[in-house]
């Protein structure tokens, strides 16, 4: 009998730690820079530099670990170094060819191994959609590492935004739903608003739209682009409501999930809005997306995916579930001052030290979580 072939690791046992590190440490050195409280590295003096490195550095590594999924030791090692370079080049050396030629090939890796899973394998157009949601996002990280103007990044970066909206609606929905099915089903209840397909198309085909004219320079379609976010706003509201998370008061890590879900929504809200009330300030419609949703989702679903593939219990470490309010109080210290007037350094000080404090907390967790080597008896000849 031939001994079994070991198992392959899970690219998320190193993309997960290396997601949390960076959010932890970039963010406050990022802010300080920006306050002339710290001198700023080069590729963090302008807030397009910032918001660049959450969304092609920290968002990208954590799509990474949850996508690709069992993989070679190998190849998740050179991945992890391909974006490990690519994150000291855009800190130290934005612009140059170590930059783009490290960034090209964690994009270019992380597209060649995940896209043919959704392309090939999916059926549904909702499961393919995922493919161009990771191939655009992995392009718009290749280009925007080229050194371009100030306000084309700015441009690609909002783009990249709605991707990232999609992609957290869509992944974040697949999540939350069986997990609640299972909780209402341990409960004695049936759940059977669950994936909810017809509005999840819906509010995909929305995003899609809204990604398309948003860029265009007409008004008119802009405020339709606009229009069409608060829609998919007010739908992503109706599918949190038909998942009756009011049941979930014993279950925090649901909770957790639940609250990034909702921060989605209040996010794309406001993300339509400020096209059409020319007084909101942009940072607070941003700041909705990429700390209150981006940050509470990936930190949720970070943690429960290591505690389920290490302890097979979500449950298993409830110490680490209220951190995760940390991440809201973050998320509104970006956006109420700056909607009253407030001054604004010491709650930027604030926002970065809730969200550093709360992915440090998931560090430590997810070295709780680390895969430890079993021993397992030999296969003998007579077997």
């Amino acid at each position: 009998m031939h001994p079994r072939k070991p198992r392959l690791p899970f690219a998320n046992a190193w993309f997960f730690p290396a997601a949390a590190l960076y959010a932890a440490v970039l963010l406050p050195i990022s802010v300080l820079g920006l306050l002339g409280l710290l001198p700023a590295l080069p590729g963090l003096v302008t807030p397009a530099g910032h918001a660049r490195e959450m969304l092609f550095g920290f968002a990208l590594a954590v799509i990474a670990g949850y996508l690709l999924g069992p993989q070679p030791l190998r190849l998740i090692l050179s991945l992890l170094g391909c974006w490990l370079l690519a994150r000291v080049g855009a800190l130290f050396w934005p612009g140059s060819w170590l930059t783009m030629g490290a960034t090209l090939l964690f994009a270019a890796g992380l597209a060649w191994k995940v896209l043919p899973r959704f392309v090939g394998a999916a059926k549904k157009w909702r499961n393919q959609s995922v493919a161009p949601v990771v191939g655009g996002l992995a392009l718009l990280s290749a280009i925007t590492a080229t050194g371009l103007d100030y306000g084309m990044l700015r441009l690609l970066q909002h783009e990249a935004l709605l991707l990232l909206a999609a992609l957290l609606f869509f992944m974040g929905g697949r999540v939350i739903a069986p997990a609640l099915a299972g909780h209402a089903q341990n409960e004695g209840r049936r759940l059977n608003a669950r994936v909810q397909p017809q509005l999840e198309g819906a509010v995909l085909i929305l995003l899609a739209l809204a990604l398309l004219l948003a860029p265009l320079s007409w008004l008119l379609l802009q405020r339709l682009a606009a229009a069409m976010l608060v829609a998919a706003s007010v739908l992503c509201g109706i599918r949190l409501l038909r998942w009756q998370p009011w049941h979930c008061r014993t279950r925090p890590d649901l909770l957790v999930l639940l609250l990034g879900y909702a921060w989605l929504v209040l996010g794309l809200l406001l993300l339509g809005l400020s096209a059409l009330i020319p007084t909101l300030p942009a940072t607070a419609t941003l700041h909705a997306l990429s700390v209150g949703a981006l940050g509470s989702l990936t930190f949720g679903v970070m943690g429960r995916t290591r505690l389920v593939q290490r302890f097979r219990d979500p449950e298993a470490r409830r110490w680490i579930h209220p951190f995760a309010l940390l991440l809201s109080l973050a998320a509104l210290a970006r956006i109420v001052p700056p909607m009253l007037g407030l001054q604004p350094m010491p709650w930027l000080l604030l926002a970065a030290g809730c969200w550093s404090l709360a992915y440090l907390a998931l560090a430590v967790l997810l070295w709780q979580c680390r895969d430890v080597p079993v021993d397992r008896p030999r296969a003998t000849a007579d077997q």
